[in-house]
Order: structure tokens, then sequence, then C-alpha cells
């Protein structure tokens, strides 16, 4: 496949590479819904550029983001919806522009069938993500709230300092509530660790953040 196309795994024979290469291309604005709870799997999305992610709401209507799915990387939901005929249970979003691409069904399940190389990528990005859904489990069920949230602070900032997400984002990244997030937020600015903008929170003290996330 095209290095312009990394929705897709390298390792595919060439008839597979053609069928895919024929598929259109989707872009999709930041926000846009790729679906939601009760839709049915209609293909198998292959993520060519930008960041999805897929989220689970409670009955309380509190919101946890329970992966993100970028490019080479798949969806559990859609795969178990193909494979075993599930409904979606959470809703995934764009969080940046995306280029997508589909994969009806059908052709999804002659590939699964003919294309070594397309099976195993397939089965190999599926643990790829339970492995991901595992380990939101694991923070929200044994890892305290300033753990978590020292966490992602460390994450998103990268190498810069600056966290461009609201305190709801990072209560439904972390699985808490947005009262609790501000609150601790405001512990942690009155040590110094962070400085909070609008819409926005800066790394103060990586090292004491780190010293938090890692305890």
């Amino acid at each position: 496949m095209e290095k312009n196309f990394p929705g897709v795994p390298d390792a595919l024979d060439g008839d597979t590479r053609i069928k895919l290469e024929k598929l259109p291309r989707t872009t999709l604005e930041p926000g846009s819904v790729l679906f939601r709870p009760g839709d049915e799997a209609l293909g198998f999305v292959l993520v060519n550029a930008g960041r999805v992610g897929v989220y689970l709401t409670g009955r309380s209507g509190r919101e946890i983001l329970l992966y993100t799915v970028e490019p080479g990387e798949t969806c559990v939901q859609t795969t178990l919806g193909i494979l075993g005929g599930q409904h979606y249970t959470g809703e995934a979003i764009a969080e940046t522009a995306v280029e997508i691409v589909v994969v009806p069904r059908q052709l999804f399940m002659e590939l699964m069938e003919s294309s070594p190389g397309f099976r195993r990528f397939v089965f190999r990005a599926f643990a790829d993500r339970m492995a991901d859904v595992t380990w939101v489990l694991e923070q929200v069920a044994f890892v305290r709230i300033e753990q978590r949230l020292a966490g992602l602070l460390l994450r998103r900032a990268g190498d810069g300092d600056v966290v461009p997400l609201t305190h709801q984002q990072i209560a439904t990244a972390i699985g808490s509530a947005r009262e609790v997030v501000s609150r601790r937020l405001e512990a942690l600015r009155s040590k110094g660790l962070v400085t909070m903008d609008r819409g926005a929170i800066r790394v103060a003290d990586r090292g004491g953040l780190a010293r938090i996330a890692e305890n």
C-alpha cells in the first residue's frame, strides 16, 4: 500500500492491497460522530489520518474514554460488531480531522478468509485494543485519581508543557467526575505543579507530577 495510506498494514498480498486501494476515502471534521450506541456495524473502519476517541456513557450520563484509534489501529467494537453481530455500545467521535476508509462487511469477511496478512492485522490490532481497555479498567479500579490525573497531564503535554483540555475532557479521559477533577487540579496548582488558563492546563513541575504518577 502507498506510504500515504498508513491506515492499512504493509505486509499484505498484492490482490488485497488493490482491493483496499479502490475503496473511497472519507474526510470527517473534528466532533463528527462515527457511531452511537445501538448502531449496527456496517463496515470495518480503517483510520488513515487523525484520531478517533471511543467513549462509554453510563446511566448517570458520565462518560469514560475507552481508547483512541489512530492510523494503523482498529476499533474493538467494530470488530465485534462485524464478527459477532454485536451492536455498538459506545460512541466514536473524531477528536481531530480524520480520513477513513470503510471496508464493507462482505469484503471484510472475504479478506478474513482469503488473506492471512489481513487476518493477522485484524486480530493483532484487536488484541492491542483489548489491552488498552484492560489498562483503562485497571486504572479506574486500582489507581488513585491523583495518579491518573498526573499521568494524563504528562502524556498529553508531551514534550511541551500545555495540556489543551477542559476539566470535563480530563474527567472523561481518566474516568472521574468534573467536580473531582477540578478539586484535584486546584490541589496541584496550590503545590506549584500546574497553572491553569482558560481551556488549558500548563505543566509547571514535570518532575513533581512524575513522582505522583509513579507513586
